[in-house]
C-alpha cells in the first residue's frame, strides 16, 4: 500500500463455466459468456464472449469455439488466459490508461476445487499482471451477495447453481461448516434437453437452441402457477435429415430435467443431514437461499421447498449474486480477511 496505489486497479472476478463477470469500482463492467473462438491454423484467438457465442455451432473447419472452463474450473489454460486478458482490456477505466496497471484481484472458486486447480487460477491471474491475488469460495461469495451477515454465530444455507457445478453450503461465523459440490448444473440441464429432443422428437438441436429452450420454457416441476406458452423448436430431423420444427411444452422439459434435479435434491438432503443440530435449528428459521443462473429455473424453489419442508428464497438478480459478493469482499478486505485465501 502507499505511493503506487494509484497505479493499482481493484477488480473482482466471477470466473464461471457459463459466464464471466467482472466488477470494477463497485459496478459490473463485464458480463460475457465464457467462450472463445480460435483459428485452428494459427492458434490465434479471434473472438471472445458474445461474439464467440454467436459463432458456436456455426463454424467451419478452420475455426473452433472453446469453452475454457469446465465444471467451474480451468480446463484449457491458454484459452482461459487469453479470454480473461481480453475481458480485462475491455474494462473502460483500464482501456483509457496508457500503461497497463497492476491489479489487485479477488477471484471466485468452487468449494470442491483441488490444489492443482487452485494453482491454475492463481497462475492465470499472475500472467495478468496481478500482484495481489485473493480467492474466495463461491458459496461464501454468494452468501455475501445475497445479503447474509456471514460473521454472525448463526447458520445459513446457500445453494449456488451455476453453469458447471451446484455448490451447497452451510455457513456460520464466516466459515463453511459443511458443504457439497455436485457437477449437476446449467450445462447438464442443457445436455438433458438435447438428449430429450433427440429421443422423444427425433430432432437434433444444438447447444444454443437447447439453451434457448431452457431459458424460455425450462421448468423444474409440472405444476406451475404461471406456465409459459409452448415453444416452436427448429432443428434437424434424425430420420429424414431435413430441417424440421416441433412444438415443445414446459411439462416436457420438466420431465427431461427431472433426473438432474433429483440429484441436486439428494445433495441438499445430504448436506442437511451433516449439519450440526444448533445450525439446523437456525436454518429451520431462516430457510434456504438460492443463487446462480440455475436458480432461475421455474418452480425450482417450490420443488426444493417441498422436498426439505423449509422456505426457499431466490436471491434478487441471482446471476450476479456471486460477483456482487466478491465485489463486497474486495471493497472491505480487512473485514473479510478470514474468508479470503491469499
Amino acid at each position: 500500500m502507499g505511493f503506487f496505489d494509484f497505479m493499482t486497479e481493484d477488480i473482482a472476478i466471477d470466473l464461471g463455466t457459463a459466464n464471466t463477470l467482472i466488477i470494477h469500482n463497485g459496478k459490473v463492467v463485464i458480463d460475457n459468456p465464457s467462450i472463445v473462438a480460435q483459428n485452428r491454423m494459427t492458434g490465434k484467438i479471434i473472438a471472445t464472449g458474445k461474439d464467440a457465442r454467436q459463432m458456436q455451432g456455426k463454424t467451419h473447419e478452420n475455426i473452433k469455439t472453446i469453452r475454457p472452463l469446465k465444471d467451474g474450473v480451468i480446463a484449457d489454460f491458454h484459452a482461459s488466459e487469453e479470454m480473461i486478458k481480453e475481458f480485462i482490456k475491455q474494462i473502460p477505466a483500464i482501456r483509457k490508461k496508457i500503461f497497463p496497471p497492476s491489479l489487485r484481484m479477488v477471484i471466485c472458486i468452487p468449494s470442491g476445487i483441488t490444489e492443482v486447480e487452485k494453482r491454475a487460477v492463481i497462475d492465470s491471474a499472475r500472467h495478468m499482471r496481478a500482484n495481489e491475488i485473493y480467492l474466495i469460495y463461491e458459496p461464501m461469495a454468494a452468501a455475501i451477495g445475497v445479503g447474509i451477515d456471514i460473521m454472525e454465530p448463526k447458520g445459513n444455507m446457500i445453494i449456488d447453481i451455476g453453469g458447471g457445478t451446484t455448490e451447497i453450503a452451510v455457513i456460520a461465523l464466516a466459515g463453511i461448516v459443511c458443504d457439497q459440490s455436485v457437477k449437476v448444473a446449467g450445462d447438464l440441464f442443457t445436455s438433458d434437453i438435447m438428449y430429450y429432443m433427440r429421443t422423444q422428437h427425433n430432432l437434433h438441436v444444438g447447444e444454443t437452441t437447447a439453451e434457448k429452450i431452457k431459458i424460455n420454457i425450462g421448468a423444474a416441476t409440472e405444476d406451475l402457477d404461471d406456465a409459459p406458452e409452448d415453444l416452436m423448436v427448429q432443428g434437424r430431423d434424425l430420420l429424414s435429415g431435413k430441417p424440421k420444427q416441433v412444438q415443445v411444452s414446459f411439462r416436457e422439459i420438466a420431465k427431461a430435467l427431472d433426473k438432474s434435479i433429483l440429484r441436486i435434491e439428494d445433495a441438499v438432503m445430504e448436506t442437511l443431514s451433516k449439519t450440526p443440530p444448533e445450525l439446523a435449528a437456525d436454518i429451520y428459521n431462516t430457510g434456504i437461499y438460492l443463487a446462480g443462473g440455475g436458480s432461475m429455473l421455474r418452480g425450482l424453489d417450490k420443488r426444493l421447498s417441498r422436498k426439505t419442508d423449509l422456505p426457499v428464497y431466490v436471491a434478487e438478480d441471482p446471476l450476479r449474486a456471486v460477483v456482487r459478493g466478491t465485489g463486497i469482499a474486495l471493497k472491505d478486505l480487512n473485514k473479510y480477511k478470514s474468508v479470503l485465501i491469499k
